[in-house]
């Protein structure tokens, strides 16, 4: 089992869970983190510490972010380990409430 990052945590990049991953599974992209389901341990420390609540287990995955786990897995191959806590993107409060954002990330491709 793995956690996956969705929709909340796009145009935000909160790194809050970052800093309590106790593997470096993360990895960032310009707006957005994304989990590697290859290093994800399953520990779940991540899940509380992310402020728009972005982050679940796959199995607990709404069915509406589904599309996240492959989304993670793929994205995760190309972009960069995040180990320690930046600030979030300059755009994370006007976004942060949004809904339906996967049409606004940058790197979907």
């Amino acid at each position: 089992m793995t956690h996956v990052v969705t929709d909340p945590c796009i145009k935000c990049k909160y790194t809050d869970c970052v800093d309590v991953c106790p593997v470096d599974c993360f990895k960032e992209g310009p707006d957005f983190l994304v989990i590697d389901p290859d290093e994800c341990i399953d520990c779940a420390v991540c899940i509380p510490e992310c402020p728009v609540n972005a982050i679940y287990a796959d199995t607990d995955t709404p069915d509406h972010f589904q599309s996240f786990l492959e989304i993670n897995a793929r994205l995760a191959q190309g972009w960069p380990t995040i180990s320690k806590r930046i600030a979030p993107l300059s755009s994370a409060e006007q976004w942060k409430d949004k809904t339906g954002k996967l049409a606004s990330l940058d790197s979907v491709n």
